[in-house]
């Protein structure tokens, strides 16, 4: 999925974004982000990246999503993650290089272009419509629950209860992690980049 761990420089990430595709390798060169699609390979200037994006993107099969999302001067952007897809059912993750790489990229882009915003979240429209979605929906099915308990329907208020559990465990993180905030430049937010490795 990434390079050799003998392999510093330069900086790079692997990933299969999809079941079916290829992979796609990141490098850091100098003052350029070079993206290798296999049947085509393009370079980047860091100092084109007006803003980077953190972001927490759970997939359908993993509650473990993020993705680091580049907004370039053009209006194109450029997306990737911590998770590879190795078949139509398995996910590989590394956590620990992806955050070795993104912080390189954050300190590149930081250099290369000292105006970029560094943004964490979804823009603000956006997450109060599914902070407003989200609410609305567990507060649907605990009035379901409230409303099976007071008709002796136990069976359907505990059932009720439980997708009440199953849909905060997933609402919840979603809106928290994805409150819109400004990074001071260059910050990389541990809990939207994971792997961060402790000094030691």
């Amino acid at each position: 999925m990434i390079d050799d761990p003998d392999d510093v420089p330069p900086p790079s990430w692997r990933q299969r974004p999809k079941p079916v595709g290829f992979e796609i390798t990141y490098k850091l060169d100098g003052e350029a982000l070079e993206i290798d699609r296999t049947r085509a390979v393009d370079r980047v200037r860091l100092s084109a990246v007006e803003q980077v994006r953190f972001l927490f993107a759970p997939g359908n099969i993993s509650a473990k999503g993020y993705r680091t999302q580049l907004r370039l001067s053009d209006g194109r952007t450029i997306t990737f993650g911590n998770l590879s897809w190795r078949s139509l059912t398995d996910l590989e993750r590394d956590d620990a290089r992806y955050h070795r790489f993104v912080s390189a990229l954050a300190q590149a882009i930081m250099r290369a272009n000292p105006r970029a915003r560094f943004i964490g979240g979804r823009p603000r429209p956006l997450w109060l419509a599914m902070t407003l979605v989200g609410l609305l929906s567990l507060a649907m099915i605990a009035f379901f629950a409230l409303r099976a308990f007071e008709q002796g329907q136990t069976n359907a208020g505990l059932l009720a209860l439980l997708l009440l559990a199953a849909s905060y465990w997933q609402v919840w993180p979603l809106i928290r992690l994805n409150r819109p905030r400004q990074l001071t430049p260059g910050e990389v937010p541990d809990d939207l980049v994971p792997g961060r490795v402790p000094a030691s």
